[in-house]
């Protein structure tokens, strides 16, 4: 699933959740979080969903875990930090979605469909958190969330 035209990635994060909006049409209704009904002839209205993506899996490389996870980073253009050891893997990035549920569908589909392009080893998914955008902000201001994303990038644990 593809990031609509009105959000794009910064060359620097200077926003607290690594995004910055390009004008549209749709800018002021999802700023203010507001939800709407899809009139005729538009497209539902998509959110931000903050994805926390786990897997694990016998022991590789680690050069070739690293290298997989950029490549997968080139790959997914919103993916935001990707943590990992010869073991397992945490990828965090922001998904545009209708709802939650297609959300967590692309979320699930993104390792098992970028594992053999970008070469990365044959782990499989044990953990998946999706939240909301309005909560992942709400979690990191009552100081009980995932720090944010930075450094961008590919890191060991």
């Amino acid at each position: 699933m593809e990031a609509g035209p009105d959000l794009e990635r910064p060359a620097e994060l200077g926003a607290r959740d690594g995004l910055t909006r390009a004008a549209g049409t749709r800018r002021k209704e999802r700023q203010a979080g507001e939800e709407t009904e899809p009139r005729a002839g538009d497209r539902a209205v998509s959110r931000l969903w903050h994805i926390t993506l786990r897997v694990s899996g016998a022991r590789a490389p680690l050069q070739e875990v690293r290298r997989g996870l950029e490549q997968l980073a080139h790959d997914h253009p919103f993916l935001l930090t990707s943590r990992y050891a010869d073991d397992h893997a945490e990828i965090r990035y922001w998904e545009e979605a209708r709802d939650l549920h297609d959300a967590a569908a692309v979320a699930l589909r993104l390792w098992g469909e970028h594992r053999s392009t970008a070469r990365l080893p044959p782990w499989e998914i044990v953990g998946l958190e999706v939240i909301d955008r309005e909560t992942y902000h709400q979690r990191i201001a009552e100081g009980y969330g995932p720090p944010p994303a930075t450094p961008v990038g590919v890191h060991p644990f």
